[in-house]
């Protein structure tokens, strides 16, 4: 197993075919030049000693040089061994609101990025808690199973959107109910299901969904994003919008609103809590201290371990070629002209 340290890098290695294509251009306006100076033939007399493959040699060299280097700003690392360590936490999923009323922007930049940045921030104050994540709408959908890793987890939340789910809508008690089979097997841990979304068009099901899952030992913390006064939908072609999501009915814009009362009332009904999203600092603290009243529960967790750093080996290897090719001269070498290994002496 390996990992990336500095992935930001890899960019530099677009740089290495550039340094071909120049390295191929000079080679050919040197023959050119070389051919207006006079016979091919005749130069190749004059300096005997000048060697057709060296200055390729010592390109490439320099080449994988280069090469070794951007790996070294890399830092690749290696995990030496997997190991099941203990660690005491609950467990966490994040039912996160993708309907098309997320886009609205009455938040800044817009309630489904308010949404990830809120989820974002949470985990990064966590300790050793597991979490998994669903994402819904009309329906619910599983985006990352129970785990330890959180930066995977935030590497799948940027990437969630409305057009991962194709039904429209807010249906929370499916959200609930994919979170119980999330659970399931988790022992004794201390389950919490944290709800973001604006509240808007969710089911009347959803109240008794959640009673359900307060008798299973799941906790329910709601998040409203949004604004009670509420804001158009955007629709948007390459970040510009050209418009905005009409009701049919009506022929008006659609404006959608936070509705507090209902999520308030699927906190309560299974005996947890709820905060207005818009305040990062509010929620984080609102989730502090929720997560401190939350006993914890000892669990074991498979990790790779030991993952160590291995950039001094490419940063050395790579200073090694570069120096090589400073000692690597142009004429050709003595002990290989005396293999003769294309019959030079024969043709002579």
């Amino acid at each position: 197993m390996y990992e990336l340290d500095e992935s930001k890098y890899l960019y530099l290695f677009i740089l290495l075919p550039l340094l071909v294509l120049i390295f191929l251009w000079v080679q050919i306006w040197k023959r050119k030049k070389q051919r207006e100076f006079g016979d091919e033939e005749l130069l190749k007399v004059l300096s005997p000693e000048k060697s057709r493959f060296k200055p390729s040699l010592k390109f490439g060299i320099v080449l994988l040089g280069f090469a070794m280097l951007i790996l070294g700003l890399v830092n690749p690392k290696i995990g030496t061994k997997v190991e099941k360590v203990k660690r005491e936490g609950i467990d966490i999923v994040f039912a996160i609101d993708v309907s098309k009323s997320m886009l609205a922007e009455d938040v800044a930049p817009n309630r489904l990025e308010k949404s990830k940045q809120l989820v974002s921030q949470i985990i990064n104050n966590l300790g050793s808690d597991r979490i998994g994540i669903i994402a819904y709408s009309g329906s619910a959908f599983p985006v990352l199973p129970i785990t330890t890793d959180y930066n995977i987890a935030k590497m799948f939340l940027q990437s969630m959107n409305p057009g991962m789910i194709s039904s429209q809508g807010s249906n929370l008690d499916e959200a609930i109910e994919l979170t119980e089979k999330y659970f399931e097997g988790s022992g004794n841990t201390s389950k919490l299901l944290i709800m973001v979304t604006d509240g808007e068009d969710h089911s009347e099901a959803a109240e008794s969904a959640a009673e359900q899952a307060k008798k299973k030992g799941i906790k329910i913390i709601t998040i409203g994003v949004g604004t009670t006064s509420g804001g158009p939908i955007p629709i948007k072609n390459n970040g510009v919008t050209e418009s905005y999501h009409i009701d049919k009915s009506t022929g008006e814009k659609v404006i959608t609103k936070l509705r507090p009362e209902a999520l308030q009332a699927i906190a309560k009904a299974a005996k947890g809590g709820y905060i207005n999203g818009n305040n990062t600092k509010e929620v984080l603290d609102f989730m502090r201290k929720s997560l401190n009243n939350i006993q914890k529960t000892e669990f074991e967790a498979t990790e790779m371990a030991n993952f160590q750093s291995q950039f001094q080996w490419f940063l050395g290897f790579g200073f090694f070629l570069l120096l090589l090719d400073v000692f690597l001269l142009e004429r050709k070498t003595k002990w290989v002209q005396k293999l003769d290994l294309f019959n030079e002496k024969k043709e002579r």
